[in-house]
């Protein structure tokens, strides 16, 4: 794609009107990579997300400066005073060059009858400075929903929780124990000068003091090590894998915990699902990296007469689709995509991969289920729901696990400032001696 010669913010601008109006940063971000020259890049990528993790504060104090709504054909100039309000706020550049710089970009945008208004507004904000938030969803910077569904469910827990998604999560790492221990891997970050100590709870985590390049990290290419959350690697500690099982991944890609399974055991018989041919590839670019295999299907794991061919499993790991509340550190444009009326289907997709799912097992298999969201109708209220219909079904958890909150139905983990992302984990085995081979019906 060629350049088009627009100012960086302008190209930003762009990128946050996108994301409010649904795209994702992850569809939004690569076509302006491509308009910004190389040194650009980090910065675009910086404004963006930084703009989009304190959205709602910036837009507050926008409403508060802004008297008058625009003319829809000049609200691309709300995106980027936002991005200007962003930087003044939290970029340590220079307000002056703020102000003029995002004067331009209004001109470039084609909106120069706006530049007097952008100036004045820029003007007013850095002789004023930040006003004092109205509300909690405008001082940590949520939708009022999100907010009122986290303090309501979680009144202990809610505001640091929130907190932490306004912070840049770690960079956290996996290492593949094939290859190499974790102490011994410290020795090697260190003798490469990256700092890093040993994560609390995933027994093959290390976690980087400050986030680096895969290029950086010794080994990669080979295998040696891969990016994950804390919280993400904490599945193979609720499975009781063993060589010869047969494991299912259900809802696999990235592949990043088909992966940690396969290191954790050699000799399982993998088989990881996925809707996405597309995202299945992440799943066979990691496998092919780190040396493993799994047999791999694009499929509904719902659909079971699209795919499973009758053979049960002895474990299954659900990560089901979710609301990502408890990774919005990493994904801050879930603030602006996500909607409340969005729970309850999930919910419903959730409930009823683990109905179909359930039928695939064993007597005595273990299924995990486990989401990264925080949100109790995704997490141990479905599991609840579920044990209601399936007298079968006993919770399973080891007892002694030093992390995450006991819901009675699962353990709920919340994002950490400087340490793991929001997750849940459930674990269900299945005690009847009969059903695991019949047809499910439909």
């Amino acid at each position: 794609m060629a350049r088009q010669h627009l100012p960086l913010r302008a190209v930003v601008a762009r990128v946050i009107h996108a994301v409010s109006e649904g795209q994702s940063l992850s569809d939004a971000l690569p076509p302006a990579l491509a308009q910004v020259s190389d040194e650009e890049r980090s910065q675009l990528q910086a404004f963006c997300f930084g703009t989009c993790r304190w959205y709602h504060r910036l837009q507050a104090e926008l409403q508060t400066r802004l008297h008058k709504p625009l003319r829809k054909g000049d609200r691309i100039v709300v995106p980027l005073l936002l991005v200007a309000l962003f930087q003044l706020r939290h970029s340590g550049q220079a307000d002056y060059a703020i102000v003029n710089e995002t004067v331009e970009a209004c001109r470039s945008l084609g909106k120069p009858h706006l530049a007097g208004l952008v100036n004045a507004i820029l003007r007013a904000a850095q002789r004023d400075g930040e006003p004092e938030p109205a509300s909690a969803a405008a001082a940590l910077s949520h939708p009022e929903w999100m907010v009122e569904k986290l303090r309501h469910n979680w009144p202990d827990h809610w505001q640091a929780a929130l907190e932490a998604n306004n912070v840049q999560g770690p960079m956290t790492l996996r290492v593949n124990r094939r290859q190499i221990s974790r102490d011994d891997y410290l020795q090697q970050l260190a003798e490469a000068g990256i700092q890093a100590q040993a994560t609390r709870f995933a027994t093959q985590g290390i976690q980087l003091e400050k986030p680096c390049g895969v290029d950086q990290l010794p080994g990669f290419a080979e295998g040696r090590v891969s990016v994950q959350d804390e919280a993400a690697q904490l599945c193979t500690q609720l499975l009781d894998l063993a060589p010869g099982q047969r494991v299912l991944d259900a809802c696999a890609a990235p592949g990043g915990k088909t992966c940690a399974m396969l290191e954790a055991v050699e000799g399982l018989e993998m088989v990881a699902l996925d809707q996405s041919d597309h995202r299945l590839n992440r799943v066979r670019e990691n496998l092919d990296r780190l040396g493993l295999n799994a047999q791999l299907a694009a499929a509904d794991a719902a659909d079971l007469d699209n795919w499973w061919d009758g053979q049960p499993f002895d474990h299954i790991l659900l990560d089901v689709p979710c609301s990502g509340s408890g990774v919005i550190r990493r994904h801050p444009d879930i603030k602006l995509l996500r909607r409340e009326q969005d729970i309850a289907g999930l919910a419903q997709v959730q409930l009823n991969l683990l109905e179909r799912l359930w039928s695939t097992l064993k007597p005595g298999g273990r299924l995990v289920y486990a989401t990264c969201s925080v949100f109790p109708q995704e997490n141990h209220r479905i599991i609840q729901r579920f044990m209601k219909a399936h007298e079968e079904a006993a919770l399973t958890l080891p007892e002694d696990l030093a992390w995450g909150l006991d819901t009675g139905a699962g353990r709920q983990l919340f994002p950490e400032t400087g340490s793991h992302d929001g997750f849940f984990y459930a674990c269900l085995t299945r005690m009847d001696d009969q059903a695991a081979n019949r047809t499910p019906t439909s």
